[in-house]
C-alpha cells in the first residue's frame, strides 16, 4: 500500500469524508438555483479534493477575465472566509510533527477554496 492511500484513508475517517458531503450538498443548493451552477461546479470541485487530497495537486487558474471576475466574484461571497479557516487550521495542525501532512493539505485547500475558477486538479 501506498502512503497516499494510508493517508487519504487517516484524512476521510478524521473528517475528510464529512467535509466533502459538505461540499457536494452546497453544490446541489447552488445548482438548483440555475445561476448559481457556475458555483455549484465549484463546490463539486472542492468536495473532490476533500475527499482524498494526498497525491494530488492543484494547479494555478489559467488566465482570463471570465476567470478573474468569477473569482473575484467567489472571494467576496466565500472564498476569503474559507481560505482563512483552511489556513488556521492547517496552522493548527502544523504545531505537531504527526500533523504537518494534514497541515498542508489544508493550505493545498485554502488555496483551491481561494480561486477556485480556472483552477484544476491533477
Amino acid at each position: 500500500m501506498s502512503m497516499c492511500f494510508i493517508s487519504n484513508i487517516i484524512w476521510f475517517l478524521s473528517g475528510g469524508g464529512v467535509m466533502g458531503l459538505f461540499w457536494y450538498f452546497a453544490g446541489i443548493f447552488w445548482t438548483i438555483t440555475i445561476i448559481g451552477i457556475p458555483l455549484g461546479k465549484q463546490c463539486f470541485k472542492i468536495g473532490t479534493l476533500y475527499l482524498s487530497p494526498f497525491g494530488k495537486y492543484v494547479l494555478s487558474p489559467v488566465g482570463g477575465t471570465g476567470n478573474f471576475l468569477l473569482n473575484l466574484f467567489w472571494i467576496c461571497i466565500t472564498g476569503l472566509p474559507l481560505a482563512i479557516i483552511e489556513i488556521t487550521i492547517g496552522m493548527i495542525l502544523c504545531c505537531t510533527t504527526v500533523g504537518i501532512p494534514f497541515g498542508k493539505q489544508h493550505f493545498k485547500i485554502a488555496r483551491l477554496s481561494l480561486t477556485p475558477f480556472g483552477s484544476t486538479i491533477a
